[in-house]
C-alpha cells in the first residue's frame, strides 16, 4: 500500500519561514502561524519539508489506505501562500464569498498574500 510522503516531523517552523526571502511575504506567514495558533489551539508542526500543519487527524478510506494528517495548515510556496483547510470550503461559502480574487483546489486556498484574508476579520 502507498504510503503518504507529506508527514509530521520535528523541522523548524520558524526556520522555514525566516527563509522566505520576500519581507512581505515571510511577515504574512509570521501573521499566519499566529493566526491558526490561536484558532485551533494547537502547536505547528511541519508536514514534509513545506508545510506547516496544525492539529491531526487519522483517515481510513474504503480501499483500506489509512495514514494521519494535519486539520489545517499553510505552506509559503513560490506562487502563492496556499492555506490548507483539508475538510474543503463547502461550508464557507459565504465568507468565501467575501475574499475578493483567490483560487481553490479541493483543500486548497491560493493568496497572494494576507490583506484578503485579514479584511474579512476587521470590522467595516
Amino acid at each position: 500500500m502507498r504510503e503518504n510522503k507529506t508527514k509530521e516531523n520535528d523541522a523548524s517552523v520558524e526556520g522555514l519561514l525566516n527563509q522566505i526571502e520576500a519581507p512581505m511575504k515571510r511577515e504574512d506567514c509570521f501573521k499566519i502561524l499566529d493566526l491558526m495558533k490561536s484558532v485551533t489551539g494547537e502547536e505547528p508542526k511541519m508536514w514534509g519539508t513545506s508545510i506547516v500543519g496544525f492539529g491531526n487527524y487519522h483517515y481510513k478510506y474504503a480501499s483500506g489506505r489509512e495514514g494521519d494528517f494535519m486539520t489545517v495548515g499553510f505552506s509559503p510556496r513560490k506562487q502563492n501562500i496556499t492555506i490548507y483547510i483539508i475538510a474543503g470550503f463547502k461550508r464557507f461559502e459565504e465568507l468565501m464569498a467575501k475574499l475578493g480574487k483567490y483560487k481553490t483546489g479541493k483543500s486548497c486556498l491560493y493568496i497572494k498574500n494576507l490583506r484578503i484574508l485579514t479584511w474579512i476579520f476587521l470590522p467595516h
